[in-house]
């Protein structure tokens, strides 16, 4: 930490080629994680990226951090310096999803992907929820309440934007003692958040498809993934207040079909009308992810 390379030299810039190369040679890696981008000029990143590409893998992906908690226009002209050959974590997302989970029915839904690099460059936006940094006790301290990390997670591995990235915390749990800011010991706990297994499941198996927005109430928001050869499609609904319920359509090939709940499996069967469309529920502060039964 703080100790400064000096990119300008040239023999500092081949000696640092010549490790990625060994590097990839002695471990042969798919990508890697570039840090704290900001503090550095964009221009060695593109040239060691460059001759990474061409001399050892040039399918290697590249994924930086750009940390900013509301200036996506800084990414962006971070993106326009590098000419995209990095994808960004999204910390403007990460923001809003810690925003909205602290102040539950208040937080406006339909502007959940407001001021996000996910919105404004969606094929460059590494999406996630929490991380080693938000965690509690770490340096950006920001973490997501557990209550909404479930519907957070739907919203970046069940739309068609963005590059999901899981963090170990909610998938394992973690127990850890660390010094808060007045010096004491304390104890931190994150559970496992037991849901992503099954979301991750819908993301393999089921989010396919074309996706149509139901932005369409502050506290209720869904979405419809139709599907594609690929796989079937999935109706995704969420809400931050109370129990609640949204008509979309399917499509009319569904006519008759039934929906079933995948993340609770004993919920209600939903049987689609004469015209495609179908009455979907979700239970309040939570999400549900309705497939077709057959599948």
């Amino acid at each position: 930490m703080l100790s400064d390379i000096e990119y300008r030299n040239r023999e500092v810039r081949e000696e640092l080629k010549k490790w990625g190369k060994w590097y990839y040679e002695t471990t042969h890696f798919d990508g890697i994680r570039l840090d704290a981008l900001k503090h550095i000029t964009p221009g060695w990143p593109v040239e060691w990226l460059d001759y990474m590409r061409q001399q050892v893998n040039p399918d290697l992906v590249a994924i930086g951090e750009y940390w900013t908690a509301e200036k996506v226009d800084m990414m962006e002209k971070y993106i326009e310096a590098t000419e995209g050959r990095i994808k960004l974590f999204d910390a403007p997302l990460h923001y809003n999803f810690c925003r909205a989970s602290n102040c539950d029915k208040d937080f406006d839904l339909r502007t959940i992907f407001d001021n996000t690099l996910v919105r404004t460059h969606p094929t460059l936006a590494v999406t996630f929820v929490d991380n080693h940094d938000t965690q509690p006790m770490q340096a950006l301290e920001s973490c997501v309440e557990s209550w909404f990390k479930t519907i957070a997670y739907a919203l970046i591995l069940l739309r068609q934007d963005g590059y999901p990235c899981i963090f170990y915390a909610d998938f394992y749990g973690v127990k850890y003692q660390d010094k808060g800011k007045d010096g004491t010991q304390c104890k931190v706990v994150l559970p496992q958040l037991k849901e992503i297994k099954k979301l991750l499941v819908l993301r393999k198996k089921y989010a396919y498809g074309e996706q149509t927005d139901y932005f369409d109430h502050e506290n209720c928001i869904g979405w419809v993934r139709s599907g594609s050869e690929e796989g079937p499609g999935c109706i995704v609904l969420l809400t931050n207040c109370e129990k609640s319920e949204k008509r979309m359509e399917v499509g009319a090939r569904y006519a008759g079909k039934s929906f079933v709940d995948f993340l609770h499996p004993n919920s209600e069967e939903v049987i689609i009308d004469e015209d495609g469309t179908g009455v979907f529920q979700v239970e309040a502060k939570s999400v549900s992810v309705w497939v077709l039964k057959e599948e």
